[in-house]
């Protein structure tokens, strides 16, 4: 977490390592001699990693999220699997939905949920006396007072 806790900041931190990432393999992404299937198989394993590292440990704010991560996601989809010809044979990139399509509804979001669930139940599985558990049931001594603070 960044020392202001702010996540956005966290999330731009992410993307520009997974960034770092596919820059350095770019060779392998973008060479004709390697399938498709194959630069997914990279993908997963070497970027996405790397870019939803702790992620279960963020607020979850999905139209944040999604709107990073997502194009994220498309822009290095975009890179892999490159231009396509249309019907009067000029070259175009894929759209949005053509490569929705073709990553058969994997999203970002639906990662992260899973990793936090994921997280949660390594969490209800540890021992009562460990440090995480004692801090999941504490509970304050005292309360605060409702509402907004009076004005003097």
């Amino acid at each position: 977490m960044i020392s202001d806790n702010s996540i956005e900041e966290e999330i731009k931190e992410r993307i520009a390592t997974g960034n770092r990432a596919f820059r350095v393999h770019k060779k392998l992404f973008t060479s004709k001699l390697i399938s498709r299937n194959i630069k997914l198989q990279l993908y997963n394993t070497l970027i996405h990693p790397t870019v939803t590292y702790a992620s279960e440990t963020w607020v979850h704010k999905e139209d944040m999220i999604n709107k990073l991560m997502m194009i994220f996601k498309r822009k290095i989809m975009r890179k892999i699997f490159g231009p396509m010809r249309s019907e009067d044979s000029y070259w175009r990139i894929k759209t949005n939905q053509e490569i929705n399509g073709i990553l058969k509804g994997q999203n970002i979001i639906g990662f992260i949920k899973k990793q936090r669930l994921n997280c949660s139940g390594h969490v209800e599985h540890m021992a009562e006396d460990n440090n995480v558990q004692k801090i999941k049931r504490w509970k304050p001594m005292s309360k605060g007072p409702f509402g907004r603070p009076k004005t003097r």
